[in-house]
């Protein structure tokens, strides 16, 4: 209910004219109505063609470690929009679980030495030469394994690891793309939560934060009315 709630909000923040400092703060109060925490390290980023973390950000928590730049949001922007929260620290730690997603980080640049790696390089850079990618997608096995092994090495990749809580903690996460329209913001992925199959003892106390989440996210649609004289002249008659 707190990632549910804190979706809502940022929804509803993500408004031409507001910051994104607006939405971390709205993220911490949520969290803290619902006694959870926004997990550190999680970013919210601006999207544009062929690029899927902009340089425009929302924290998802603010931390002394972490700093981004205020900013307003613009018309006609695009934002991937990542809410997770937990019952812990709020603090992931990469697991012993093998990563499986993968990015090309197009800054570096090696030619590696086996033909098995340099045919596993090649194949990302044709198929997948901006956006990340699975394992899976390569269809040798073999060539998987031997390339993503040297490309790390040389630091051609960028690799998403697989992050934790402690076993007896709990993690919720809303994923969403919005736009930032002439009639206000549109929500166009992500899915809907289904109210009665989950529930929580706490509710959102704060009285702005409760005006805010229940109040409408629908963009208005702007209708073109036509003139007067634009209507069909149907009741004239032809003259004799």
């Amino acid at each position: 209910m707190a990632a549910w709630n804190a979706a809502e909000a940022a929804l509803r923040l993500v408004q031409v004219g507001n910051t994104n400092t607006q939405v971390t703060e709205a993220f911490a109060k949520i969290a803290e109505e619902f006694k959870c925490k926004p997990v550190q390290g999680v970013l919210s980023h601006q999207l544009k063609r062929h690029i899927i973390d902009g340089n425009r950000c929302i924290m998802g928590c603010a931390s002394p470690e972490e700093q981004v730049d205020e900013f307003e949001f613009e018309m006609n922007e695009v934002y991937c929009i990542d809410v997770v929260m937990s019952t812990g620290e709020g603090k992931g730690k990469e697991t012993e679980l093998r990563n499986t997603v993968y990015k090309r980080n197009v800054e570096n640049s090696y030619t590696l030495k086996t033909q098995k790696a340099r045919q596993f390089l090649h194949e990302v850079n044709t198929r997948f030469p901006a956006l990340p990618f699975s394992l899976r997608a390569i269809e040798d096995v073999q060539v998987a394994r031997v390339g993503v092994s040297e490309a790390k090495r040389h630091e051609l990749l960028h690799e998403y690891p697989i992050l934790k809580e402690k076993a007896e903690d709990m993690v919720a996460q809303f994923k969403f793309t919005v736009l930032l329209l002439p009639g206000g913001t549109k929500k166009i992925t992500g899915l809907p939560l289904n109210e009665a199959q989950v529930g929580s003892t706490l509710s959102i106390q704060d009285e702005d934060l409760k005006k805010l989440i229940s109040s409408s996210a629908n963009p208005k649609k702007n209708k073109k009315k036509k003139a007067k004289d634009d209507k069909p002249d149907e009741e004239k008659k032809p003259e004799a």
